[in-house]
């Protein structure tokens, strides 16, 4: 079937420096994290907050979920780390 996303909750995680979401392949859970420096602004990575980041990603949502689901169809892992090399 592939993944979906169904649920838009996402939460920022400081101590690994990234976003963490959810999709779903029928019933199995895919964890997803996405590094900050794929959301980072033209400020200083130090002075954006959880809030910028979260901001930023419900910007590029589309583009994260078309990334995120092509690196699970490319790897079917249960947790997967997208950085700038997914969006290139």
């Amino acid at each position: 079937m592939g993944v979906s996303f169904p649920n838009q909750a996402r939460s920022f995680d400081g101590k690994n420096r990234c976003v963490r979401f959810t999709g779903y392949d029928e019933m199995f859970e895919i964890k997803f994290y996405l590094a900050v420096e794929v959301l980072a602004s033209e400020r200083a990575e130090r002075n954006t907050s959880e809030s910028d980041y979260l901001t930023s990603f419900d910007a590029l949502r589309p583009r994260i979920l078309k990334a995120a689901t092509s690196e699970y169809s490319r790897s079917r892992s249960s947790t997967i780390m997208l950085n700038l090399t997914n969006f290139d």
